[in-house]
């Protein structure tokens, strides 16, 4: 548009100012194309280079991905490992700002909303909207969300992962440092605990089954049972009806008898109640004796049917404390909601979910948390245990939001001793703690590790969905067994946080298996 004006501009000139007019003008066109070209190249930043630390890499931890630098960044227990290019979302449809996990893994996903784009070795990080995958790499932020990444060194970073990985998308440059606090001295691993936890949780997986196939057979025989003493107990309460009928009858004509004032009415009264009299005798008699022979039945019924209460209970009980020892082997993810005032735990059960895609996560705890001047921001920040040391955990921090740095976060919470009693001793590595301004995202509850959105970022990348019902896992089976809703330990509660997005009121279906 440019040269054509400069070009419309110099054939008029040359008219009116002669030829030295027209050669000064279109000295400034081709000045003007040069720095509009130059502009143009600028906002193509120049992208860091796929990079390899110059040592032996161990397992990876987190990554990274800064949106401000379009660059991943690939942690294991010593520091920085790989990096990468990236491209993240475009304008409307920004990738959005904070902590994820990889909860899915496709070595040649296609995706169903975009003509069958290819997106090969693909991390999911959300069940709608997000992944990490290789893509094409422009220069610039070209996504419709997800974090593309060259298409070699997604290859070689899906290798290396596993699911359940922390995945943290900062909005400018962040990096995980050293860091100790004597809040996170408190998780101090119980290496006798440790050492025993994988026999005790075989144990209590055979105990779990055999208390299942208990429960199983008191509550056919309760079945049994209760159908053999039915006809009984029915014949029972109709006697027992009669009787009561019998006996209001009795009671009316003794007051009938009382109220007689003439020789004539006191003798029919009287002729009333020793009729009704002798119906109740008759019924009492017949309800005795009807107790006396049903009584063996409805005993055994009754008995049977406390067994099957017993034979339940025992059954989650023990699923309970074979799912504990299990989860005791698993890292644990902890979160921390200044907008909720909540603390939450997710563990990875290994369980792949029931309608298919991905693996559930235990959600057993729950609970209130305390937080010092709660009207303060905590910003945003990632704690995690990447290596053993000689007096429990080697931690690191990571902050990708402004408000209290990470000490100060940590210095305003009191965790619950009822949680560090339960999950302390076997904190293993790769357990985190991430305090947040933010509630939980509404993904979290969907068999997903912890996810939440900085709302002070564009979300346009990510699709809201309503919360679907957290799958609790058992030893054996999914769901919650007669509607038991309690865990035994801390309340249930199946209604997640909402989240704080700007994306209002759009949402999908709960299993959308496409995303970007």
């Amino acid at each position: 548009m440019v040269n054509r004006l400069m070009s419309a501009r110099s054939t008029l000139t040359k008219h009116h100012w002669g030829p030295s007019a027209a050669v000064m003008f279109a000295a400034m066109a081709a000045l003007m194309a040069l720095t509009g070209d130059a502009a143009a190249k600028q906002t193509r930043r120049a992208q860091p280079a796929e990079t390899t630390a110059p040592r032996e890499a161990g397992e990876p931890i987190m990554a990274i991905v800064s949106i401000k630098s379009q660059q991943v960044t690939l942690y294991d227990a010593e520091g920085w490992i790989q990096r990468a290019p990236v491209s993240t979302g475009v304008q409307e449809r920004e990738t959005p700002a904070g902590i994820f996990a990889i909860v899915e893994k496709d070595k040649d996903h296609r995706s169903t909303m975009y003509d069958d784009a290819w997106m090969p070795n693909m991390l999911r990080i959300t069940w709608n909207g997000l992944a990490l995958h290789g893509g094409p790499l422009p220069g610039y932020a070209a996504s419709h969300g997800c974090v593309r990444m060259p298409y070699g060194f997604a290859e070689k970073l899906f290798d290396k992962t596993r699911i359940g990985m922390r995945v943290i998308i900062a909005p400018d440059d962040a990096a995980p440092v050293d860091f100790a606090h004597p809040a996170l001295s408190l998780f101090v691993p119980n290496a006798d605990v440790i050492a025993t936890t994988p026999a005790r949780a075989e144990t209590l997986s055979r105990e779990a089954v055999d208390a299942a196939r208990m429960a199983d057979e008191t509550k056919k025989a309760a079945a049994v049972t209760a159908r053999e003493s039915a006809p009984l107990a029915a014949s029972l309460r109709k006697l027992e009806r009669s009787k009561v009928r019998a006996d209001a009858e009795l009671a009316s004509a003794d007051k009938a008898v009382a109220a007689a004032k003439t020789d004539r009415t006191r003798a029919k009264a009287e002729d009333r109640k020793q009729k009704a009299a002798a119906k109740a005798a008759e019924l009492t008699a017949q309800l005795e004796t009807a107790r006396t022979d049903a009584a063996s039945t409805l005993d055994a019924a009754s008995a049977a049917k406390e067994a099957a209460k017993t034979a339940l209970t025992k059954k989650l009980d023990t699923a309970k404390a074979a799912l504990d020892a299990k989860l005791a082997l698993e890292p644990v993810s902890i979160y921390i909601s200044r907008a909720t005032q909540m603390l939450y735990v997710r563990r990875n059960t290994h369980k792949p979910a029931p309608d298919g895609g991905g693996e559930v996560f235990d959600a057993s705890i729950q609970v209130p948390v305390t937080i010092r001047d709660p009207g303060k921001p905590l910003g945003t920040h990632v704690f995690t245990a990447v290596a053993r040391n000689d007096v429990g955990l080697r931690w690191t921090a990571v902050t990708i939001d402004n408000g209290a740095d990470a000490k100060n976060a940590l210095d305003r919470i009191t965790i619950p001793k009822e949680v560090l009693d339960r999950i302390a001793p076997t904190v293993l590595p790769r357990s985190s703690i991430v305090v947040s301004d933010e509630p939980l995202s509404e993904e979290t509850n969907y068999r997903t590790e912890f996810v939440a959105v900085l709302s002070d970022q564009p979300q346009g990348g990510f699709i809201t969905r309503r919360p679907s019902e957290v799958l609790m896992a058992n030893d054996n089976g999914w769901g919650n067994d007669n509607q038991y809703n309690d865990n035994g330990f801390f309340p249930y509660n199946p209604n997640p946080q909402p989240s704080n997005t700007r994306r209002g009121s759009q949402f999908l279906a709960p299993m959308q298996r496409s995303w970007w």
